[in-house]
């Protein structure tokens, strides 16, 4: 399947590259570039992640990438990714920002 970015995940990744940027702005292009490619892998095989949590989104999957989380929706004929978060972050305040709470 196809893969897309939504406007926040690409936010997303420019945060992370500015951040890695600090201290090392070589690494900060290619891990990028790495993560990238690992969100376009997705598209591969979409369905074989895991929800991310059925009690607040029933189709919202997630792949992790070394300490990166990766949230996604299955659409028709693409995958959109939503958000690329570090796992130490309080990825709920972001990817369900929106909802209500449970």
């Amino acid at each position: 399947m196809k893969v897309i970015f939504s406007e926040n995940a690409e936010r997303d990744l420019e945060d992370i590259a500015d951040w890695i940027a600090r201290d090392n702005p070589e690494r900060a292009r290619s891990f990028v570039a790495d993560l990238v490619r690992t969100c376009k892998s997705v598209g591969r095989a979409p369905r074989s992640y895991p929800l991310a949590d059925k009690s607040r989104d029933p189709t919202l999957r997630r792949r992790i990438y070394r300490s990166y989380l990766i949230f996604f929706d299955i659409g028709p004929k693409e995958v959109e990714i939503l958000h690329v978060v570090h796992g130490a972050r309080d990825y709920v305040q972001i990817v369900f920002a929106n909802d209500e709470p449970v």
